[in-house]
């Protein structure tokens, strides 16, 4: 990363709001660079106007905001390895299906999502989430893990190589690596399939 200069700064021991604000200085230039040429892409790819998409960089967050979906890029250190640091792209708010399935919306960010986040219209209580899934007691390959605090919880799904996380206001989820965004619906569509064998559950994605 360019920002970082050997002769005066050290690798970070740690991962916290003091290191990871540490990150978001170094990165500013580089995130700026990306959320640019990303806006770009997307603005001549897709044929929008400006008053359809906009560009915010508080590094180390970026959000384009397009009329369809909106686009987050973030900077944050690893946990489990503070000297090293990992860059999610999510897709939020995709209000066209179709729109993923485009050449050009491929060609832009083949390999670049890592989660994908629906909002909840009318929000969720997480632990009405929890009890509906244990209340299945394995049926249906879905299982369900979460803090003590109840603040979010982590849905798993039978064949599905990806996390669900549920918030209470949205649904994440959540890939082991990049994927394009026609592979990120098909997980997604596994995910609400699943699902159905619950109506609570059926309801959140309906």
């Amino acid at each position: 990363m360019a920002g970082f200069k050997k002769t005066h700064h050290t690798l970070p021991d740690a991962a916290n709001a003091v290191t990871n604000a540490f990150l978001g200085k170094i990165c500013e230039g580089e995130l700026a660079e990306a959320a640019e040429k990303l806006f770009q892409n997307l603005r001549v790819g897709l044929g929008y106007k400006r008053k359809e998409i906009s560009l915010s960089v508080t590094s180390p967050l970026a959000v384009v905001a397009a009329k369809d979906f909106g686009v987050e890029i973030f900077y944050a250190l690893e946990e489990r390895a503070p000297e090293r640091y990992a860059v999610t792209t999510t897709l939020r708010d995709l209000r066209d299906l179709d729109l993923a399935q485009r050449a050009e919306f491929a060609a832009i960010f083949a390999g670049r999502f890592s989660e994908i986040s629906v909002a909840l219209k009318k929000g969720v209580r997480v632990e009405a989430v929890i009890d509906a899934v244990e209340a299945l007691d394995g049926e249906g390959g879905l299982g369900v893990v979460y803090p003590s605090d109840y603040r979010e919880c982590t849905l798993r799904v039978e064949g599905v190589d990806a996390e669900v996380r549920c918030t209470g206001a949205a649904l994440e989820v959540i890939f082991p690596r990049g994927e394009a965004p026609a592979e990120l619906l098909t997980m997604f569509a596994a995910v609400r399939s699943a699902f159905q064998i619950s109506k609570f559950l059926r309801g959140l994605v309906a």
